[in-house]
């Protein structure tokens, strides 16, 4: 009876321990998958992935003792910002690189001139805002290729980088725009404008935070990064870099 009871006792206290352990391995799992997760987004977030053989093609930053930062605005939305940011740029004789999307640009030809004839850059952010990873590399020149004929249409100006929608690219992308003789542009310091809560301090703190020298900093025209903007030019230039437009960038 005793020996009963001793075996029962004993497999439950077993299967106690094994269940134990097995929810505890499984808890591991979860955590680091979440772990694992969190950081690839936030390495997407931050544009501080890479892929092999890509030196030649993709541009993230300039040399960090250039003395030198890129303004780089992403334009595919935000024309009822854009002449108020042109406005801090003249006041402070600041020249940035503009990437529009190709049917921004047609439906608003007058203001890419406006941005055109205040000295900035324009350079091809695609055509519709397509993903790179997600699309046939057959799509993505089409893409490449309308906004560029778009722009000379407009500009008189032949495009000749490429600053793929949310950072998304992959092997293809990169051979992709090598055989076009296209640079691709990303960033070393991102605003995150576009999420909800980003006020013009907490997009000074996320820039200022960062290595400033040999920065690209990417931003878009929201309200809040033009109410920025004041306070980053003054912070740089405080530390003796120079604003200028990423043609200018040595890297």
């Amino acid at each position: 009876m005793f020996g009963g009871v001793f075996m029962k006792t004993s497999k439950i206290l077993m299967f106690i321990v094994f269940t134990t352990v097995f929810l505890i391995f499984v808890y591991q799992v979860v955590s680091l998958g979440t772990i694992v997760f969190q950081n690839h987004s936030a390495m997407q977030e931050e544009g501080i992935e890479s892929l092999a053989g890509e030196e030649d093609v993709v541009i993230r930053s300039g040399l960090p003792n250039s003395n030198q930062l890129v303004f780089s605005c992403n334009v595919d939305w935000g024309e009822e910002v854009i002449p108020d940011m042109l406005k801090v740029f003249q006041e402070n004789h600041i020249k940035i690189t503009f990437f529009v999307s190709g049917r921004w640009a047609e439906n608003h030809p007058e203001l890419l001139k406006e941005m055109y004839e205040d000295g900035h850059e324009i350079q091809s952010h695609g055509y519709s805002h397509k993903l790179c990873s997600q699309n046939s590399v057959e799509a993505i020149k089409e893409e490449i290729l309308k906004t560029e004929a778009v722009i000379l249409d407009i500009l008189g100006v032949k495009t000749n980088v490429f600053a793929p929608p949310s950072g998304d690219y992959d092997e293809t992308t990169v051979e992709l725009c090598r055989s076009m003789g296209y640079k691709m542009a990303l960033w070393s310091s991102d605003t995150i404008d576009w999420r909800e809560g980003s006020t013009a301090l907490v997009i000074q703190d996320r820039v200022l935070k960062k290595r400033l020298n040999g920065a690209i900093v990417l931003m878009h025209p929201k309200e809040e990064t033009v109410k920025a903007l004041p306070v980053l030019i003054e912070e740089i230039r405080a530390q003796k870099i120079d604003i200028i437009p990423l043609y200018r960038l040595s890297h």
